[in-house]
């Protein structure tokens, strides 16, 4: 079992950035394409980020290409989203997941372990 943790969320100013962070423990973490999801109020969740197990590949949804970077360090166990120029359109809960698909990208039913999600607010 893969228990993971989120932190760094909060609220900030729009055109600002913040870092996510998720900690893993329970698995071997490099065995696992580790991703990132937001949902915001009323809406369904949606994929924002992957990171492949060596961090050498990373697929981004098209409404945080070249704004949202993901990274990840197997010695420490964590996954990363740096969110740069941040809209009132970011606001939502963040959640990382963890899949051990064999496919790229993972599909979001390919997600066996959910965190339980960071706030993150982005005032105008």
């Amino acid at each position: 079992q893969v228990q993971l943790v989120e932190s760094g969320g909060g609220l900030v100013q729009a055109g600002t950035s913040l870092r996510l962070s998720c900690a893993a423990s329970g698995g071997i973490f490099s065995l696992y394409l580790m991703g990132w999801f937001r949902q915001a109020p009323g809406k369904e969740r949606e994929f924002v980020a992957v990171i492949g197990r060596s961090g050498g590949s990373t697929y981004y949804a098209d409404s945080v290409k070249a704004r949202f970077t993901i990274s990840r360090d197997n010695a420490k166990n964590t996954v990363d989203l740096q969110m740069n120029s941040l809209t009132p359109e970011d606001t939502a809960v963040y959640f990382c997941a963890a899949s051990r698909s064999g496919g790229w990208p993972p599909r979001t039913y390919d997600y066996g372990y959910w965190g339980q999600g960071t706030q993150v607010t982005v005032s105008s």
